[in-house]
């Protein structure tokens, strides 16, 4: 492997990979309608999932319940490539249609990320049908439940030992539209409900005021929201105010039942987006502490996770990527949380790379550039061989 030369090896693999078996595969993922919540059909997409990898000869393809693994390649060390097939609800249900418009594939999931399974897929095949895994396995995890934090995915494989086995690295196919995320932030997302008793306006002595008892405490989260917005991270995002560190107040917000009711409740949301540079553990303490008195349901409470730019698998990816596309791809933090932190909190270097694009997924028109498909498999296989060495 050493002295392969990449060009060569790029030519080969092109010839292996076929745009249209990816984009068939493709489309049939984004015909079924895996929406999370509340997670539709996911016995279906992850039936189509497991038998193209046993139509296309994966060793060990298997369900984990909810989760599909397989590999490919020989000896312990192993490159994986995970990914989920549960999509966003859609706006419309002609995005389950799947539809081509010039260079472009159109539907729910394109982006987002079921090209990117497709694309990871074929490159572990192209990769093995190359003679390039002698030394190392690629492992596929294709999982559900991303898009609501993984009980059933991610995390359920990890509470049981399953996640990240012998591990060199972890790619994920995210839309991230070029660049390579190497970071997210974490999540720290509430609930808070305070209780009162209802009673007329007019007689209002007699109830309690749940918003106005709820008071001192929204003073409380803003003098908090007004100091960790001060905080920037070290990693790379754009623009730069992007990387001050986040505390929403009241994206959700109920309470009483009428004008002229004393409010019997009144419930809101904190949703506190940390850097990686920050503590999970305290942040979430801050915010407890601030609703003393209140009802608290945790809606999700997530580890923010960074691997260095410097590290081999990174290295190594962005040269592919150069080499494919032309451009050297920048290394940036994920606005959102990823699955890379599931591995990155076992010391497993992990980054996302895909071709979809963010500013689309989750759309009404979500799409992905049907070339983008075909480079970032070969990019995988690239990626895989060097690793893998």
């Amino acid at each position: 492997m050493e002295t392969l030369n990449t060009e060569q090896l790029s030519s080969r693999l092109r010839e292996r990979l076929c745009e249209p078996v990816m984009l068939d595969l493709t489309r049939r993922l984004i015909a079924i309608p895996s929406e999370n919540p509340p997670g539709n059909h996911y016995e279906e997409c992850a039936s189509t999932l497991f038998d193209e990898l046993d139509r296309l000869g994966f060793d060990n393809v298997k369900r984990e319940g909810a989760c599909v693994l397989a590999s490919v390649g020989a000896g312990p060390r192993t490159l994986y490539f995970s990914g989920h097939y549960d999509v966003v609800p859609a706006q419309s249900r002609d995005q389950f249609q799947p539809r081509v418009e010039g260079a472009n594939l159109f539907g729910r999931g394109s982006s987002d990320m079921k090209s990117g399974l497709a694309a990871m897929i074929y490159a572990a095949a192209a990769a093995r049908d190359e003679g390039l895994l002698d030394a190392g396995r690629i492992g596929i995890v294709l999982v559900p439940d991303e898009e609501t934090a993984g009980p059933l995915g991610s995390r359920d494989l990890d509470a049981r030992g399953l996640l990240g086995r012998d591990a060199v690295g972890m790619l994920t196919p995210e839309p991230t539209g070029g660049v390579i995320w190497n970071a997210n932030r974490g999540a720290i997302s509430l609930r808070a409900t305070m209780r009162g008793k209802a009673a007329h306006v007019g007689r209002q002595f007699e109830g309690v005021n749940a918003f106005e008892r709820a008071l001192p405490a929204l003073i409380r989260l803003v003098a908090i929201k007004n100091e960790v917005e001060l905080r920037e991270t070290q990693q790379n995002i754009a623009p730069a105010t992007a990387r001050k560190s986040i505390l929403m107040l009241g994206g959700r917000v109920e309470a009483g039942t009428n004008f002229n009711v004393t409010p019997d409740f009144f419930s809101f949301t904190v949703d506190r987006r940390i850097n990686p540079e920050e503590n999970l553990k305290e942040e979430t303490r801050r915010l407890r502490e601030a609703l003393e008195g209140f009802e608290i349901e945790t809606l999700q409470e997530e580890a923010a996770a960074a691997t260095p730019a410097g590290d081999p698998l990174g290295v190594v990816l962005s040269r592919h990527i150069a080499s494919v596309t032309g451009k050297e791809p920048a290394f940036e933090m994920c606005p959102g949380l990823l699955e890379t932190r599931f591995y990155a909190a076992h010391g497993v270097p992990a980054f996302a790379y895909g071709p979809g694009l963010l500013t689309v997924s989750h759309g009404p028109n979500e799409f992905v550039p049907i070339g983008n498909i075909v480079r970032c498999a070969e990019i995988y296989a690239l990626t895989a061989a060097w690793m893998l060495r």
